[in-house]
């Protein structure tokens, strides 16, 4: 095959994925939502338990009208939901999803490169916080950019120790050189990294920067239509994203039998069991107050953090 030609597919195929798992999550998150908590919710859009339900809703914003504040900046606020989705496209392009090479593109620097293009995500809800020129709006964003810049450096740090136990910084490496045993050595810093995460995300318990009981709708309160959409979708593709990196980081990614032929099936098997979870702490879990999101940040995880990464350290000089 062509280089240009497998280039083009290998693109397809993310782009593809970025639409359409997060329709899986969120349809899933609906369904389980409604289960857990005892209500069934809409049943009538598609022929079986209510499975088009979410396609409903895409047809429904879409029809909406896009109406923006009069004092707002119009440039900055229309283009802020696109800055929400466009960093995770990215990182799906450096997260591999089995053996032999079936990554859009494998970088040897893949872990820092994903983090760097995380870190972007503050950006759309600054922009949509300042543009929007609304009080709950700017204190959402306010809200967010604390809660992200804090959570980036547990992420960081519990990312690094498993860096440090592979030897590499590449995504495909890291997955080659996790063995079994790191499910116990690596624990402490797979749940540093899944809970500093979901703040990452802003998935509840960790909400603060919506809080739809104190800020309206926070940061996305003066978005209607398809770029308030955007910014839904923005979070199910997140939930994605930070459910592989989980996956490729602690759980061994494709590791599991008849990996060579399977691998990629058990990839997304475990990346659909995470997103679970996820799902499962905001049905369980209410929302933290801000001093409690931020003393959990620098009281708790950073410390087990830390402390993990020098544990990795003694035990890579050791062996």
């Amino acid at each position: 095959m062509p280089i240009w030609l497998d280039l083009i597919v290998r693109v397809v195929a993310v782009v593809v994925a970025f639409l359409v798992l997060p329709l899986v999550v969120g349809q899933a998150e609906h369904k389980v939502m409604a289960h857990m908590q005892g209500r069934l919710g809409p049943m009538y859009a598609g022929a079986y338990h209510g499975w088009a339900q979410l396609v409903a809703d895409g047809v429904k914003f879409v029809q909406k009208e896009d109406v923006a504040p009069g004092e707002a900046d119009r440039r900055v606020f229309r283009l802020a939901p696109i800055v929400a989705l466009f960093p995770y496209l990215l990182v799906l392009l450096a997260i591999p999803l089995g053996p032999n090479g079936l990554v859009a593109q494998a970088l040897d620097v893949g872990l820092f490169f994903v983090l760097a293009v995380l870190g972007v995500g503050v950006l759309a809800v600054l922009m949509s916080a300042w543009a929007s020129a609304n009080k709950y709006s700017l204190l959402g964003g306010l809200r967010g950019a604390a809660q992200l810049l804090g959570y980036e450096l547990p992420l960081v740090l519990a990312a690094a120790s498993v860096a440090m136990a592979a030897g590499t910084l590449s995504l495909p490496g890291i997955v080659e050189a996790w063995r079994p045993w790191w499910l116990l050595w690596q624990a402490p810093a797979a749940i540093v990294f899944f809970v500093a995460g979901l703040a990452e995300i802003r998935r509840p318990p960790f909400d603060m920067p919506i809080a739809d009981s104190e800020l309206v709708f926070g940061y996305m309160t003066e978005y209607t239509g398809l770029r308030f959409a955007f910014f839904l979708l923005a979070e199910y593709v997140g939930i994605i994203v930070i459910a592989a990196l989980t996956t490729v980081l602690f759980l061994g990614g494709w590791h599991g039998p008849f990996a060579d032929q399977l691998g990629w099936l058990w990839t997304l098997v475990k990346v659909f069991a995470v997103s679970f979870v996820i799902i499962w702490f905001r049905v369980t879990y209410p929302r933290l107050r801000e001093d409690q999101l931020q003393r959990l940040c620098w009281l708790v995880l950073v410390p087990v953090a830390l402390g993990q990464l020098v544990l990795t350290t003694v035990v890579k000089v050791l062996t």
